[in-house]
């Protein structure tokens, strides 16, 4: 109950990254994931609408914007986050737009390097993987879009 009256900023008409501020995060395309909300909440669905319209960038997800709210402290400036990136995947085929999902997961599987492994950042720019390489947190998102896009995960299920 906390989350959804203290993390939801109205006035902005999505979750925010932290209480009291108008960033966003995408990681917050988690919370139908982990069935925190279903993706069918209003809430939800527009906050990844305004992921979509702030947070995209070159057809892939950034985090969060660094200048906006830069809470890892770290300088520079952030490739787009591949788990996240996944995630919207996700969020697409829940909400039924399946061909924008498949679309995403394919472009996303173009990333990997020769082994087929991914990082945790890409620059779409530069055509190359940054940050933690291998990273686990990426390929995770990867099974998991897969399950989803072929529906044989239990979210699938807990919605119907």
């Amino acid at each position: 109950a906390e989350v959804c009256e203290c993390g939801y900023n109205a006035r902005r008409k999505a979750f925010t990254q932290v209480y009291g501020s108008d960033a966003l995060d995408a990681s917050l395309l988690t919370i139908p994931l982990v069935s925190f909300l279903p993706v069918s909440d209003e809430r939800v669905r527009n906050t990844i609408e305004a992921i979509e319209r702030e947070l995209m960038q070159d057809g892939f997800v950034l985090r969060y914007r660094p200048e906006e709210c830069s809470v890892d402290g770290l300088p520079g400036r952030e490739g787009v986050f591949i788990p996240c990136s996944f995630w919207l995947a996700d969020c697409w085929h829940l909400l039924g737009r399946k061909k924008e999902a498949r679309e995403l997961f394919e472009r996303l599987l173009d990333l990997r390097n020769d082994l087929g492994l991914l990082s945790e950042e890409y620059d779409p720019r530069e055509k190359r993987q940054l940050g933690n390489f291998p990273q686990a947190f990426s390929h995770v998102a990867l099974i998991r879009a897969a399950r989803i896009l072929r529906d044989e995960d239990v979210l699938l299920r807990s919605e119907d």
